[in-house]
This record gives structure tokens, sequence and C-alpha cells, in this order.
């Protein structure tokens, strides 16, 4: 007897279970490279406690702003600052939705094992930029933040001649990574968590502070979201103190107005 109400509790439970999934939200993200990796780490939390799922979509800032200008339907956006500003101008964005998170610093990886680049000073990187066989950074012409900030510094700098027949461009950070662990490029410039997690590279630093470019990054839930109520609940928890510990473990800086 006891053997069959314990079957019977149990079954009630799996049932319970099951039906809170059936009923969770099925939410879709578009998330600036930098953000992808830690993005789907707290959204992994989040899915377990809440029933929701998710499906990821991971693209330069520019990228997913055409995304959404083009009809692509999502639930939650995270995006540079200024990408989120344009967003809000083209009223795409649900209003009070907005959330800042975190600032993500520019940085360079080379392939485990290789040596560094002299990152002490803007005239030290210049030169080991001129020293450099090849740089693979974000192309400008995919919309990356990195990429387009990094192209203007060579200008600046005073170099961009002289690098232009040493420059790998890839579409994301994620791939600038992978040109230098496979050995396409010596020096790989993005920003740092998006450079981090891939395997086969080190990241040497942060650019020097006297040429770095602090980027920040927001949520928000486009106004024509279905699930605004789930997305919401998504971007309190990127915005708490649990999502800040993940943010904060990948090298991010948690921004005032998200704690």
């Amino acid at each position: 007897m006891v053997k069959k109400a314990f079957l019977t509790f149990a079954a009630v439970v799996s049932l319970a279970l099951l039906s809170a999934r059936a009923d969770g939200a099925e939410l879709t993200v578009f998330v600036g490279g930098a953000l992808t990796q830690t993005v789907k780490d707290i959204g992994a939390d989040f899915a377990r406690q809440s029933g929701h799922s998710f499906t990821y979509v991971s693209d330069t800032t520019g990228a997913l702003q055409k995304r959404l200008a083009a009809g692509e339907k999502a639930d939650i956006v995270v995006v540079t600052a200024a990408g989120m500003d344009a967003l809000e101008k083209e009223n795409r964005i649900a209003k009070a939705s907005r959330v800042a998170l975190v600032r993500a610093l520019i940085g360079v990886a080379v392939r485990q094992g290789a040596p560094s680049p002299d990152l002490s000073s803007a005239d030290a990187f210049k030169r080991s930029l001129l020293a450099a066989r090849s740089v693979s950074y974000v192309s400008p012409a995919a919309g990356g933040a990195s990429g387009t900030y990094f192209e203007g510094l060579l200008a600046r700098m005073g170099i961009a001649q002289e690098m232009k027949n040493k420059i790998v461009y890839r579409t994301q950070g994620s791939e600038v990574a992978a040109a230098v662990a496979n050995g396409d490029a010596e020096y790989g410039v993005s920003f740092i968590a998006e450079l981090a997690p891939n395997k086969g590279v080190r990241v040497a630093g942060p650019l020097p502070e006297a040429i770095q470019s602090p980027t920040d990054y927001a949520a928000a839930v486009p106004a024509a979201s279905t699930n605004q109520e789930a997305a919401r609940a998504f971007i309190r928890s990127m915005a708490s103190p649990a999502g800040g510990a993940v943010f904060t473990a990948a090298g991010l800086t948690i921004l005032s107005a998200s704690r």
C-alpha cells in the first residue's frame, strides 16, 4: 500500500514538472558576441528554475540591429548601449524594459604558449603590432563594436597602411580567437569576455588604458516580443547578484544601474 502511494505521488510530481515545462515560454535571445557565453550561463540556471527554454542568436550588435529591422523576432536583446540607443529611437524596444548590465574591455589574445605583445603603453603596443606577422579582429563591415574601434585606432596610430596586409578579418570575436588558435593570426583583438572562453588561446591582457575603449552593454525586451513577462524576468535574473557574479567571473564590470 505504501509503495503504491509512493508511486502515485511520484507520478503526480512528474506530471506537474512536465506540465510546468509545457507551460514554459520559449525565449529567443539576440546577444552580442562579447556577452554570449555569460548570458548562456545565466540562462541555463534561469531555465532550470523557471521551466522556460532558450534559443540564442549570437552576432555583432550591428547585425542584430539589422535582423530586428528586417522583422526577425526576439524576446530579449543584449547589445551595446549605443546599439540599444538606436533601437530605442526606432521604437523597437518595449517601454521601461531597458537595463544597463556590464562594461566590457577590449583585449589581445595569443596562441597558448606564444609570447605576449607589449601592452605596457600605447607606443609599446604599436611597436608590437608593427613587428607582428598578422592580427585578426572583427571586420567593421560585420557591425562589431570592437573591430570598428580597432580599425579606427590603427588609423589614429598612423599605422593603418603598414598593417593592411597583416589583417585577418573575421565576423565575430569567437572567430578571431579561432584564427589565433589555428595559427592564421599571431594576435587577436576583441572583447576579453569573447576571447577568453575559447580553447587554444590565452588573453595577454587589455589594451593599454590610453587606447582602451570601454563598451557598455544593456538588455531590453523588443516591443514585438510575445513573451514580455518571461523576458523581463530573465533580464532581472541577469541584473541580479547571482547574474552579476557570472559576469564578474568573465572579467566584465557590473554597471551600478544593474545592481
